[in-house]
């Protein structure tokens, strides 16, 4: 005969919901410093080249490109 395992179970906490974007705010891209996305842009495709040209990286070389060059501009302005 097995024993079952009594196992203490928490309740989850509640969800809260997500705020609401009015369809204008939906539809208005995120607005990037002036010659920011290049850098990012060139800098994605960098990671990409350097790292074997591999797919389904782009996610993270994208990431990875945007926190350097946010890295440089904050370096930049102390």
């Amino acid at each position: 005969m097995s024993k079952k395992s009594k196992t203490k179970t928490t309740p989850l906490a509640p969800r809260t919901a997500a705020p609401r974007l009015s369809p204008a705010d939906q539809k208005r891209p995120i607005e990037l410093p002036d010659g920011m996305w290049d850098q990012i842009s060139k800098r994605a495709y960098q990671f990409w080249e350097e790292r074997g040209r591999r797919e389904g990286t782009d996610l993270g070389d994208w990431f990875d490109a945007e926190a350097e060059v946010m890295e440089e501009i904050h370096e930049a302005r102390e």
